[in-house]
């Protein structure tokens, strides 16, 4: 819905007051103590996965909210984005990916809890830490302290969330999903950047939102003074080590980063599986009780609404499901079976009391037992090179280094960290040409793609929006409007010049605080230079051809998402700040202080092109040979959707830089530059040890980001107008679409760490392990089925999904074994018995089973 108003505080406050009442009779009471989150008197271990609306589309909610909860959620996370919801001053918008009601009621209607991080500062890579830039114009606003115009506006949007869940009857206490809501974000990271005015602000963001009276506790991240009854929380990579500020409160992970995002120009980051599991039931084992994967499913900032600078427009975080709504494997499958085996600890763990043992160097367990008997330890190797073998309760027990093994009875392990059995996968985009759309073919046999192309004039297009002594600030130029600012002028050359005489061309030296640029003399692109996400600055220097006479210098100045974060981030700058041209006889000529004519913007974006064939739209020139290599270039074309129902990438690899949009959708920033070949990265991480975001790069000297995720209910059944602006030139033709497929899966187990049903598993069942066999469990995408296998080996094979090879000890009946069970199935398990493998091959050996199959 949208909703234009300027509403005056008072009326809010009104508002307020009448929304304190909630039907209790319909709601759940939902307090805390120091151990947990307390739900209508019983005390909650949560598992808690974040998933932000805007970064992905209604049609892809509710499933992406049921493959959490498969995976073992109990509730979803989402910030709410200031910026997103009031885009101009008193002008709301809650339509399209920003409805923010539907989303949580599909939270709802899945079963499930919400956790609300109103904020309103979200940081999250999202462009301006989602505080609308609008607010940065109000006379006398600084953000984020103890500043009045900053307090009113930010009270008003939080008022204005609450009493919209209030008034859907969306919070716990009125019958509604969510549990917990969240003010502030991180603050504690910069409070002593704010000086006097940090303290007071923090006090009062927590006094404002528990005045609200929302029947669910708040929360504040990253705060180590949130005050009664707000709870401190703790974001990190690891958080086993983190206490509250105060024995009465229980410890919450609202951030548990299982990977990292990723900025144009740099490499891939991966976090392994393993040691993401490793981080959860660490923190499970010192007491933790709500975990929040931040993120679950990271999405896409659609919309230039990637933060940083630089952030890119994948934001993946190689989470548990990908950015196409896909579980990522074994990632999400591993933790699933993590969380499963922490749950058939939840009684001892929230009731219990604990007993921590030291088990030798590196080595303790932690035990938690209750009133009813009930036992449940954790025994941990925090070793990042040894595995070690240890006595626990008169029994001995194998710890991989750097793992947690779960004992929910104190005596058998049900999981180890370390120790993956889920399935991985191999996903794969496979392209597919553009192809016309047959509502617009003239007849049924034409194949050829017809596009349309407008050409920018580069340089001021137009009236001039003004004239001016000097280089202006970029942002406080467009406010983000756009993410272009035309700086041009003009300079004569004197046909006595010697380099007109030589041949010779002198040098364009441009300084610029960010982001990027294009340089235009006399209409001819001179070159592009652009900072990256570690360094937003950049100088810029190229040689220039100059003519005897007139000639005009056109710099085009981009930004590239915008800072999310930061001490007094909202002062941050872009644009040039220095241009001078080198080379001429009277020496250095430096423009800085010449006059500049301004223009923001493109005359595109002003003529509305984006939306294909819509209003005010130019003349395009039709043809079915597109221009390559010319910047400035608007292309489009009107084509059918890909085949299939799988998810749609654009793979723009043959591009340079600019936007795309479908049917007036924005895909968002393209921007394929490749990262260093001269950085390090890594083909087989090591998951133990501390992990941080460079440990386990890979991807250098590739592309950041080739592909670019087009939702597929943005597709109509034919004549859909994909719009592409290329600032730099490349050749439009060999725009692909791709499709994402899981072309093959694997599973690798070990006869020594046999399978467990941890869906049926009980603390009471007398099981001796002897009797447990390992088995590969192999399961194809729905819809397919196991068409072949490519790799089979019983023994001691190596390698990865992928990649497997052959070891010395090999039982070469293993793919006729694997194929008798599993062909031509959607899935199988092939358990590791005397009656499919010889078990006396290899005498000696731990032998292990692996195995990779096609699905079809």
């Amino acid at each position: 819905m949208r909703l234009k108003m300027g509403i005056p505080f008072t009326l809010l406050l009104l508002i307020s007051l009448l929304c304190l009442w909630v039907g209790a009779s319909d709601g759940a009471n939902v307090t805390y103590d120091h151990r947990s989150l307390i739900i209508d008197g019983q005390r909650k271990l949560l598992i808690s996965a974040s998933i932000h609306y805007p970064r992905s589309v209604p049609g892809m909610w509710r499933g992406l909210i049921q493959t959490a909860k498969e995976g073992g959620a109990d509730a979803i996370e989402s910030y709410v984005f200031w910026n997103g919801h009031e885009p101009t001053q008193g002008n709301y918008y809650f339509g399209g990916r920003y409805d923010l009601v539907k989303f949580v009621k599909t939270v709802q209607q899945a079963g499930m809890y919400m956790i609300l991080r109103i904020g309103p500062f979200v940081a999250a890579e999202w462009f301006y830490g989602g505080i609308p830039i609008w607010l940065h114009y109000v006379p006398g606003t600084v953000f984020r302290t103890d500043n009045e115009p900053f307090k009113y506006h930010m009270q008003k949007f939080t008022m204005f969330i609450v009493n919209l869940m209030k008034k859907e009857k969306l919070f716990a206490s009125q019958g509604g999903p969510i549990i917990l809501a969240q003010i502030e974000n991180e603050y504690g990271n910069y409070e002593f950047s704010y000086g006097s005015g940090a303290k007071p602000y923090a006090t009062w963001a927590a006094k404002m939102a528990v005045s609200q009276n929302i029947g669910v506790p708040w929360i504040m991240c990253q705060q180590p003074d949130a005050p009664d009854p707000v709870i401190n929380t703790c974001n990190s990579f690891y958080c086993d080590q983190f206490t509250p500020n105060s024995p009465s409160k229980p410890k919450f992970w609202t951030e548990n980063w299982p990977g990292w995002f990723k900025t144009f120009g740099s490499r891939d980051p991966h976090r392994p599986a393993e040691d993401v599991a490793f981080a959860v039931a660490r923190f499970f084992q010192k007491g933790g009780s709500l975990n929040n994967y931040y993120m679950y499913h990271g999405g896409t900032n659609f919309d230039r609404t990637n933060g940083g600078p630089f952030i890119t427009t994948s934001y993946d975080y190689e989470a548990p499901i990908d950015e196409y709504g896909l579980p990522r494997l074994p990632k999400w499958s591993h933790l699933k079976e993590l969380h499963q085996a922490i749950k058939l600890c939840e009684k001892p763990l929230l009731d219990g009391e604990t007993t921590n043992l030291s088990l030798g160097p590196s080595l303790e367990a932690d035990v938690y037992t209750d009133s009813s008997g009930a036992c449940a330890a954790f025994l941990a190797n925090i070793d990042d090179k040894k595995d070690k073998t240890v006595e626990f309760q008169n029994r001995t027990y194998a710890l991989p280094a750097w793992s947690v093994s779960i004992l929910p009875d104190c005596k058998n392990v049900v999981f180890n960290t370390a120790k993956i059995q889920s399935q991985s996968s191999i996903v794969e985009m496979v392209p597919e040409a553009l192809l016309p759309s047959a509502s617009t073919s003239e007849n049924e046999g034409l194949k050829a793609l017809k596009w349309e192309v407008f050409v920018e004039k580069p340089g001021i297009w137009g009236k001039a929006d003004f004239v001016k002594n000097g280089l202006i600030e970029h942002i406080n130029t467009t406010k983000y409007t756009t993410d272009y600012l035309w700086y041009t002028t003009s300079i004569f050359v004197d046909e006595n010049e010697e380099f007109l005489k030589k041949g010779d061309q002198p040098t364009l030296l441009v300084e610029s605080k960010g982001h990027a640029l294009h340089a235009f003399v006399n209409r001819q692109l001179e070159g592009s230079a652009s900072g990256n996400g570690l360094n937003f600055a950049f100088n810029f220097s190229s040689p220039i051809s100059l003519k005897a006479g007139e000639n005009e210098i056109a710099l085009l100045s981009m930004t590239v998402g915008l800072q999310n974060a930061g001490a007094f981030y909202e002062s941050w700058g872009a644009g040039l700040t220095s241009v001078k041209i080198k080379g001429l006889k009277a020496g250095i000529l430096d423009l800085s202080a010449s006059n500049w004519t301004y223009k923001i913007g493109l005359e595109g974006e002003n003529l509305g092109i984006y939306k294909g064939q819509g209003f005010n739209s130019p003349k395009w020139v039709s043809t079915s040979d597109p221009p390559k290599d010319q910047p400035l270039t608007w292309y489009k074309a009107v084509v059918d959707p890909p085949s299939g129902d799988e998810p749609v990438g654009l793979d723009m690899l043959h591009m340079g830089k600019g936007l795309a949009w479908l049917n007036g959708e924005s895909i968002g920033i393209y921007f394929p530059v490749k990262s260093s070949e001269h950085e390090d990265c890594v083909k087989e991480c090591d998951y133990r040890g501390k992990f941080s975001p460079n440990k386990c790069s890979t991807g250098c000297g590739e592309p950041t980001q080739r592909w670019y995720h087009v939702p597929r209910s943005w597709f109509k059944p034919s004549g859909n107008v994909l719009v592409i602006f290329e600032e730099k030139g490349a050749d439009p033709t060999k725009i692909k679409f791709s499709k994402r497929k899981t072309s093959s899966i694997c599973s690798a187990v070990s006869e020594d760490y046999p399978s467990i049903d941890l869906e049926s598993w009980n603390t009471n069942r007398d099981e001796d392990p002897k009797d447990r066999r390992a088995k590969a469990h192999l399961k194809c995408p729905e819809h397919t089925k196991i068409h072949g296998v490519n790799f089979a080996s019983f023994g001691n094979p190596t390698g990865s999904c992928g990649s497997f090879s052959l070891g010395s000890c090999h039982d070469p009946t293993a793919t006729s074994v694997v194929e008798k069970v599993c062909l031509n199935r959607n899935e199988c398990n092939v358990e590791l018995t005397p009656e499919h493998f010889s078990k006396d091959l290899c005498p000696g050996t731990t032998k292990k089973l692996t195995v990779e199959v096609v699905c079809r």
